[in-house]
């Protein structure tokens, strides 16, 4: 599962530059400057949750008790999918039934943060 999410982590961050280029440089004055911004929060989301994966794949290589590790590392996957997902597919035009996911994926991120603080209570030296 280490590796797993190491691979997504990387995927999401590599993905994350490339869309963070192309909102820069492809979608300025294409979409309104509201889009446009929601457009950079679903990149920033996204980079910050790829480092936040990345950590996790590491700490599964180090603590006995995983199960809480990978309940975030999943929770982390798959709301990057949906808020940075939605936000992006929103600002090209997408459906408007999308915007509801959004919050579903920032809930999720948090999440995977609860479960990262609960795996942080078990963990011992």
């Amino acid at each position: 599962m280490a590796r797993l999410y190491l691979l997504i982590a990387a995927l999401l961050g590599g993905s994350g530059v490339i869309l963070g280029a192309f909102g820069a440089h492809g979608l300025r004055g294409k979409v309104t400057e509201h889009l446009l911004e929601a457009y950079k929060t679903g990149v920033q989301y996204q980079m910050i949750h790829a480092l936040a994966l990345f950590g996790v794949a590491l700490l599964l290589q180090h603590w006995n008790e995983k199960t809480a590790l990978y309940v975030s590392g999943g929770l982390f996957t798959i709301g990057v999918v949906f808020f940075s997902g939605s936000l992006y597919w929103l600002t090209l035009g997408g459906p408007r039934w999308l915007g509801p996911i959004t919050p579903l994926g920032g809930l999720m991120m948090i999440g995977g943060w609860v479960a990262l603080f609960v795996a942080a209570l078990s963990f011992s030296k």
